[in-house]
Formats: structure tokens, sequence, C-alpha cells
């Protein structure tokens, strides 16, 4: 990447910006898409655009939505893809069903329109952060595009990287690249009339698509964003759905101790993330989720990750785990009692092979 050019900058400038995801006070909070100014004694940074999660799921859509358009209103190209994949039929059913897959079959978080909107909102700032900056993504590098471009991939990358879960979760990277394809083939021929840049610009948002869960880690900067983006979804207004359809495990419980995750002008590098959780098991969500997207992904040279504890203390979730049998059973706070199947991988690794060489596995 060639840092020392800095690209053509919008006249908004970025460093007077925040992404904000915020649940505080163990409720879900309105959504806030706006634009703070800082005031002329204010140091440079100080002013935000917040997102905060809410219920109900449209108001969050709706305000998420608000804020890519703000940052996209200076690029038509992409605002323009932008508006045709929020108002496609087939695009607003991918995600309905990857949610379905993912929430109702397997009691995951949200991996709906919700998080759509929200990871493309979080893209938005940090691709803005790393332009002005100075930082040239791959579409700009390599002589394809520009930042119109640049910001066109982004969007449509990130906010279509899980629609592979609705075939499953298990190669969902590669199932969303197949159905991605249409879908963008659909929104990019009006844009592109020229087949040979569609097909370039295309490449970048079908690799970040496929790489978005490091599997295999994304190589383009773009593709970088969309991963970092994703990973930045992990408050507990994304883990409560799931908490109550049941799903009690170290997803769940480690997402409901994460209360807010910032993401702002650095001050070494082009982008900071910091994530304010009000328990200590939140820092699972950090350095489970969060960092290995930072870690290994071309984002790493442009990114801190900060965490830490809210000034208040730690909140309790649970308040006692005993071990019956194959089972935790949890005490929640709330007075609830949950048991819990122990996921021994080990045992699965060996029962798996055991079948496939057809011989009876050890029970114990």
């Amino acid at each position: 990447m060639d840092e020392a050019t800095p690209p053509a900058t919008p006249q908004r400038r970025a460093t007077d910006q925040k992404f904000k995801l915020s649940v505080q006070g163990g409720t879900v909070q309105d959504v806030e898409g706006r634009r703070l100014e800082a005031p002329d004694s204010a140091p440079a940074g100080s002013g935000q655009r917040v997102v905060e999660f809410t219920t109900p799921r449209a108001k969050l859509i709706e305000e998420a939505n608000g804020a890519i358009r703000s940052d996209l209103a200076e690029y038509p190209r992409a605002l323009a893809a932008y508006d045709a994949l929020r108002g496609d039929p087939e695009a607003l059913a991918c995600w309905d069903m990857a949610n379905y897959v993912t929430m109702r079959k397997l009691g995951y978080n949200d991996h709906g329109r919700v998080h759509a909107f929200i990871t493309g909102a979080a893209s938005m700032a940090i691709t803005e952060l790393l332009l002005a900056g100075g930082v040239k993504p791959d579409i700009m590098d390599s002589g394809v595009g520009d930042a119109d471009d640049v910001y066109l991939c982004v969007i449509l990358g990130t906010m279509l990287h899980d629609i592979g879960n609705q075939i499953h979760r298990v190669g969902h990277e590669a199932h969303g690249v197949a159905l991605a394809l249409p879908i963008l083939d659909r929104i990019m021929t009006p844009l592109y009339p020229d087949p040979f840049k569609r097909t370039k610009v295309r490449s970048f948002i079908l690799g970040a698509i496929n790489c978005h869960d490091l599997n295999p880690a994304p190589l383009t900067l773009e593709a970088g964003i969309t991963a970092v983006a994703d990973g930045t979804d992990i408050t507990k207004g994304r883990g409560r759905k799931a908490f109550s359809l049941g799903s009690v495990d170290i997803h769940s419980i480690s997402a409901l101790a994460v209360d807010e995750v910032v993401i702002e002008q650095g001050r070494s590098m082009p982008v900071l993330i910091n994530v304010t959780m009000n328990n200590s098991g939140g820092i699972f969500q950090v350095e489970e989720i969060l960092a290995p997207k930072v870690i290994r992904t071309p984002m790493r040279r442009f990114v801190e990750l900060r965490a830490a504890t809210r000034p208040q203390g730690d909140e309790q979730i649970l308040s006692r785990v005993r071990l019956d049998g194959d089972h935790f059973v949890m005490d929640l706070d709330s007075g609830e009692r949950v048991a819990v199947e122990v996921k021994d991988t080990q045992k699965r690794a060996q029962q798996a092979i055991a079948e496939q060489l057809g011989v009876p596995s050890d029970s114990r």
C-alpha cells in the first residue's frame, strides 16, 4: 500500500467523526445517526457521529441508513449502488433467511438486516478515516478506480457478507459469493457500462465476502475493512436476542458484557477502536472476534484496538456455574437456571474420525 500520496479527500473531515455503537445502562437505547459539531475550543476529532442499537429494529435500520447515506453523499456511484441494494427484494430476502438459519436453527446472534446495516455504517466510518489518513485502498492503489469505487465496494461487500448463512453456516463465505453475484450484476451494470472495469471492481467485492470470516484471510484492504466492521458488531444489543431465545453460551453471555464500541481517529494510526465492557467477560468478544479481524487482515497497520471495563465496575451476568454431567448449569442474575451442553471439541473430533473409518468410537 502507498501511504505517502493522500487521496482526494471530501470536504467533510473524517477527523471530526466517530462511529459509536452503544447499549448503556442495561437497556437498548434509541438510535441516533447524527453529526455533532465540535466546539471551536475542542481538539480535532472531538465531534462525533453516533449510531446506537435500538428496538424496534426498524428504527435502528432507519437511523443506520441515514448515517450511511450521509457518508456517501459526495460519492454518487456508491450512493446509487447502496440505494439499489437496500431496496433490492432479493437482498432483503437473503438477509431475512440468513437470519432465520443462524438465529432460529443455530441459536447464533443476529446475522440479518440489522447486522448488515450496522456493519455497513461501521465500514463507512472506517473507510473515511483511512482515506482522511492518506491510506490508499487497493482499488485506488491498483489503478482500478477512485474513492467512489472504494466506497461502493466496501458498502456492497460489507452489507452482503453474511447472506450465505441462508444455505448453511458451514461454507457460508463461498455460498455468499455465489448468492451475491446476481445481485451485484443487477446493481452494478447500470453504474459501470464498461464490463472490463465492472468485473474488476466486482472482484474486490467478492473477495470481501469470501474473506470476511478469515477463512481465508483477506488480501485487500477493502476486504479487511469488511472483516473489521463485521468484528465491531459485538455489543449486547446483538447478543440479547439469542440469549432470550435460550442460546446461553460464552458467545451470548460475553456479548451481553459489551456496552459500547467506538470507532474514531487514532492517535498513532488512522483508526482507533475503543471497546467498553460492563463485565470483564466481554474480553472474549474482543479476543476471539474483533482482534483476529484486525491482526489477520491488511488493516493491522492502520488500527489501534483498546478495551476497558466501564468506571462503575463489573455488572453481574451470572451468579454461579456448575458442571452437572456433560452440562453446565448456570444460575443467571435474573434468577433463571439454564443447562447448557459442554462442547467437547476433542471428543467430537474423535467421533468424526471414527465415523470416517467406520469403527465404533469411545463413548467416554
